[in-house]
């Protein structure tokens, strides 16, 4: 074909492809940028052969603009309209080329041209605007769509555009005429109606917003959600009572709409009538249909005001209706582990909980209130089970480290606590109240292991935040005493304890265990006592009296405590040797 070498030359021109693009595509000097405004003279008209090879370079240029060459692209098209100025298709995607590059002052220039010659293509209008919408020139965006829906066909569509133009202008009084138009256009449409009641309410003016949702309730006779969109709107312009009869009138004429029970239980409960209230909370949360999120933020907020004689059968029974409406929605059992939780039912949250887990609940808090209750329960072996799942699913949450942590220590798991507990120290790098907390637990379990000085170093980090923490004090002095090392400030550490907490029976054990090892027997007497009298009395203290009586030289009643010790928990391996041979064995 002869014209192959013909296109084959095309790309001699490509050379000047980096030149070319910053020059106007018809040669012509361009006016200063702020005058946007294009004069064209009109084309001649090309030969048909000029047309006919123009025609050949544009298509050689779509080919480089799909590819994203656009340099190429930008050379062909402007080949294209050297032999046919009237090309207005090349100007509308050179002018999308300069906008690509962030050019969007050629590609405004570039638009205009294609509009020019061509001004019953919407698209070239579409491209002008979006300019003109990026430069938050949202006067002349108006301008080129108003312009395409006078001169383009089947451009009402973008109409919407249009008003949401105006709407970015804060201009509501176009807005609110350009969705008449779309009215007038389309006929009524519920998203329109909305949208000037939007509108009619930032130009306060009630009474038109409220005409609006009367018109779209005429218009669709029996659908309650219309009647409840105007009952909001009046609600939420202090305007209750009129608001009223509409949803008294849904909820006894249609079929019960839960958000219209919802807003009456509210009102009439804010207004004192707790019988209407109640009977309406009740008929929405057994309402299947309803959307449970709202239900939920009602019980939440009553969740909040327990414990409450008055408000708890309420509560509780709007709990066990959300189950039952919503009985494979993990949310409703995760709202109901709350309220048990706050009601002091932890054996009845923990099932909810679990409840939740096994439909699928990935909600974090669950997961942590599921620990936290199988921790305080003593359910250690659940806790690691649930602790090492609730860990693949959020391996960077430093509060299942910490949980996890603490239930292997529990069950004496050691090595696993600390491999856990300094993974999720290092997860609360930014938390330094956290940090302080993971310390505390590792100083134990490092002490637990016998390495001694990372549990002193965890310790004394855990003080460094927080002096008053009573837990490291106490475990911190009570394993120093054991040791029989850094007595002084093992001393200073319990004595602080005692000082804070001056009924606390382990406390004023550890204090007198450490005095104990001090050689100061009579006042380790006055503590053991105190402690003895102040609080349960467990094993290990009442081993410590008969040591501490043994010193003093009362083997007798030393021999005693220990006999009692004996029938109690937590007593050293030593026990029945001190009670054989009344000798006291350290």
């Amino acid at each position: 074909m002869q014209e192959s070498g013909f296109i084959k030359i095309i790309f001699l021109f490509l050379v000047s492809a980096l030149l070319i693009s910053n020059l106007d595509v018809h040669a012509q000097k361009r006016k200063k940028k702020k005058d946007k405004k294009v004069i064209v003279e009109e084309p001649l008209p090309a030969t048909p052969e000029d047309k006919r090879k123009a025609e050949m370079y544009h298509a050689e240029a779509e080919k480089y603009y799909i590819l994203e060459d656009y340099a190429k692209a930008f050379v062909l098209y402007q080949r294209s309209l050297e032999l046919d100025p009237a090309d207005a298709a090349a100007y509308y995607k050179i002018s999308q080329i300069y906008l690509k590059q962030g050019d969007q002052e050629k590609a405004i220039f570039n638009a205009e041209r294609a509009i020019k010659l061509n001004e019953s293509n919407k698209y070239y209008y579409l491209l002008l605007a979006e300019i003109y919408t990026k430069q938050s020139n949202f006067v002349d965006a108006a301008t080129a769509y108003e312009n395409m829906i006078q001169k383009c066909e089947n451009a009402d569509d973008y109409l919407f555009e249009l008003a949401a133009i105006y709407i970015y202008q804060d201009d509501y009084d176009k807005a609110l005429q350009i969705y008449d138009r779309i009215e007038q256009k389309f006929g009524i449409n519920e998203q329109v109606i909305a949208q000037k009641q939007k509108l009619y309410l930032k130009l306060s003016k009630l009474d038109e917003a409220i005409a609006e949702g009367k018109r779209l309730i005429d218009t669709h006779p029996g659908e309650a959600k219309y009647v409840v969109l105007l009952a909001d709107i009046l609600i939420s312009n202090d305007q209750s009572e009129k608001a009223i009869p509409y949803l008294e009138d849904v909820v006894n004429n249609y079929s019960d709409n839960a958000r219209a029970l919802l807003i009456l239980a509210d009102y009439y409960r804010k207004n004192g009538d707790m019988e209407k209230s109640n009977t309406y909370l009740n008929r929405a949360f057994a309402d299947s249909e309803l959307d449970i999120q709202p239900k939920i933020q009602v019980l939440a907020g009553l969740i909040q005001k327990l414990p409450n004689d008055s408000l708890q059968q309420l509560v509780t029974n709007l709990g066990n209706e959300i189950m039952v409406a919503h009985p494979d929605d993990p949310k409703s059992y995760e709202i109901n582990g709350d309220l048990n939780m706050r009601l002091g039912m932890d054996e009845k949250a923990l099932e909810v909980y679990q409840k939740a887990i096994s439909l699928g609940s990935s909600n974090f808090g669950t997961w942590q209130n599921v620990l936290q209750t199988e921790l305080k329960l003593g359910k250690y072996d659940d806790a690691i089970g649930d602790g090492e799942r609730a860990l693949e699913l959020f391996p960077n949450q430093a509060g299942i480290c910490w949980f996890l942590g603490s239930a292997y220590i529990a069950k004496n798991e050691f090595k696993e606590s600390i491999e856990v507990l300094e993974r999720g120290k290092k997860l609360a790098v930014a938390n330094e109240e956290l940090k302080s907390y993971f310390n505390a637990q590792l100083g134990d379990a490092y002490n637990n292991l016998k390495e001694y000085k990372k549990s002193d170093a965890s310790y004394d980090a855990a003080l460094a935040y927080d002096p008053d923490n009573d837990h490291v004090l106490n475990n911190y002095s009570y394993f120093l005493s054991l040791r029989k090392e850094k007595m002084d400030l093992a001393r200073k550490m319990s004595t602080k304890l005692v000082s804070r907490n001056p009924d606390n029976a382990t406390f004023l054990d550890t204090h007198a265990w450490v005095l104990y090892v001090l050689g100061d027997y009579a006042e380790a007497r006055v503590y053991i006592e105190k402690a003895l009298a102040d609080g349960e009395i467990s094993g290990t203290i009442m081993e410590h009296y008969g040591d501490i009586l043994f010193k003093l030289g009362d083997v007798d009643l030393a021999v005693k405590q220990w006999q009692k010790a004996k029938g109690m928990d937590e007593t050293s391996e030593l026990i029945d040797k001190k009670i054989a041979d009344r000798k006291l064995y350290e």
